[in-house]
């Protein structure tokens, strides 16, 4: 029987933790040191799909998981689960997850379908006996703006919610008042508070409008990253450096880049 890429991929990993023989790097990681380079790698993931880079996301998603099988063999290590216990468990969760699929259930539309999912969630989350609050499981380690769009859309489940987008466009506005107000008295400490409730708001106008902030951010940041390298280009052809430069210049090249776009 020919040997599957997967089982392959799991005797390099368990090659590369072998403590005869074995990569002095890899052995010196733990879940806690490796954690960084997982979530780095989900965000490659999520560039080469923003790029349209599929040659690139093929390479990416192998990266993403690598992290998996890397995780799985250190606690197989320690006897606390393997790989195949992470498939068989995502499996199981999959199809108790999608009851219309695999089931009896009928769910028409994608709305009912994720109402239902998070019946199911919660029905999840009492039996391991996370009860106490309904944002028990929003993980904290999502980046903050991801998080705050989560708790936002779990609070708004249960109506927690402004009625419409004008309201919340309002909060925004209320928000920035009182950071001004906060950077004209000087009170960094208060202000730091006040960017923060902004930011909050931020996530719930994301929310209101179902755009996921991050993928947003993300693409202001590249479009931010292209129109500064023109300004660069440009001083470039005219002999100087951005230090060289001022605001007035650097603005009006922005201009031209906006414009060329």
């Amino acid at each position: 029987m020919t040997e599957r890429p997967i089982d392959r991929l799991l005797e390099i990993m368990a090659r590369l933790r072998a403590p005869e023989g074995g990569c002095p790097w890899d052995l010196e990681q733990t879940f806690a040191t490796i954690a960084p380079y997982t979530v780095e790698e989900a965000y490659e993931v999520a560039d080469a799909i923003e790029r349209g880079d599929l040659k690139d996301l093929r390479e990416e998603l192998g990266d993403l998981l690598f992290q998996v099988v890397f995780h799985s063999r250190m606690a197989e290590e320690q006897g606390a689960f393997a790989f195949d216990d992470v498939v068989e468990a995502i499996v199981a969760k999959m199809i108790r997850r999608h009851p219309h699929v695999f089931g009896e259930a009928d769910h028409r539309t994608s709305a009912e379908q994720t109402d239902a999912w998070e019946v199911i969630k919660a029905q999840e989350r009492a039996e391991k006996g996370k009860t106490a609050s309904l944002l028990d499981d929003v993980p904290v380690g999502l980046p903050a703006l991801t998080r705050a769009t989560k708790l936002s859309k779990r609070a708004a489940r249960v109506g927690f919610v402004w009625p419409s987008i004008t309201e919340v466009l309002e909060k925004l506005h209320e928000e920035v008042g009182e950071l001004e107000v906060e950077i004209a008295a000087g009170d960094m400490d208060k202000a730091r508070a006040e960017l923060g409730d902004v930011l909050f708001v931020v996530a719930n106008i994301a929310r209101t409008l179902d755009i996921e902030p991050e993928d947003a951010l993300r693409a202001t940041n590249a479009k931010f990253t292209r129109r500064f390298q023109y300004i660069e280009a440009a001083l470039r052809e005219r002999g100087k450096t951005p230090e060289q430069s001022d605001l007035a210049e650097m603005d009006a090249l922005w201009n031209a880049a906006k414009a060329a776009e």
